[in-house]
C-alpha cells in the first residue's frame, strides 16, 4: 500500500511541473498588461517579460498564445512555426512569456486580413465590415515561456 501511496505521489508530481519553453527566462520581474499598456512604446525593440492568463493558444501550429489579464489587456506571443510550440491545453493556466515587444501598425486592409486570419485559426466568425480602420497592435516575438500548471 505505501509503495502505491509513493508511486502515485510520484506520478502527480511528474505531471503536475510547470512547462518549459524555449529559452530560459532572464528578466528579474515581469511587467503586468495593464503595466505594459500604460507606456508601451519606450519598450519597443526591448526584451519584455510579462505575466497574464492564458487565454488562447494557436490550435494549429502552437505558435501563438494570447495572454490576457482582468483589466481587458492582451497580448499574443508569436513564435516562428517550430521554435516553440505552446500547449494547446494552456488556456486558463498562468505563463510568464518573455520576448522583443514589436509595434505592428496595421492599415484597414491588413487589419482585416489579420481578422480574418485569425478567425479562421480560432473557428470565430468573419464579418470584413468589421473593421473600420487600421489599428496599431503590439505583439511580443517570443524567446521563452513558463507555463504553470497552478
Amino acid at each position: 500500500m505505501k509503495l502505491f501511496l509513493i508511486s502515485a505521489l510520484v506520478t502527480t508530481a511528474l505531471f503536475a511541473s510547470d512547462q518549459k519553453l524555449g529559452q530560459p527566462l532572464t528578466a528579474k520581474e515581469s511587467l503586468t498588461l495593464t503595466a505594459l499598456y500604460a507606456k508601451p512604446d519606450p519598450l519597443v525593440g526591448k526584451t519584455v517579460q510579462v505575466k497574464a492568463t492564458v487565454t488562447e493558444v494557436c490550435q494549429a501550429m502552437g505558435c501563438w498564445m494570447s495572454l490576457s489579464d482582468t483589466d481587458g489587456h492582451t497580448l499574443r506571443i508569436k513564435v516562428d512555426d517550430g521554435v516553440i510550440v505552446f500547449p494547446k491545453d494552456s488556456v486558463g493556466k498562468t505563463a510568464i512569456a518573455e520576448g522583443k515587444l514589436e509595434k505592428i501598425e496595421m492599415t484597414r486592409d491588413q487589419a482585416a486580413a489579420a481578422a480574418k486570419e485569425e478567425a479562421e485559426e480560432t473557428g470565430r466568425k468573419f464579418n470584413p465590415a468589421s473593421i473600420k480602420s487600421g489599428k496599431t497592435v503590439y505583439e511580443l516575438a517570443g524567446s521563452g515561456a513558463v507555463i504553470f500548471d497552478k
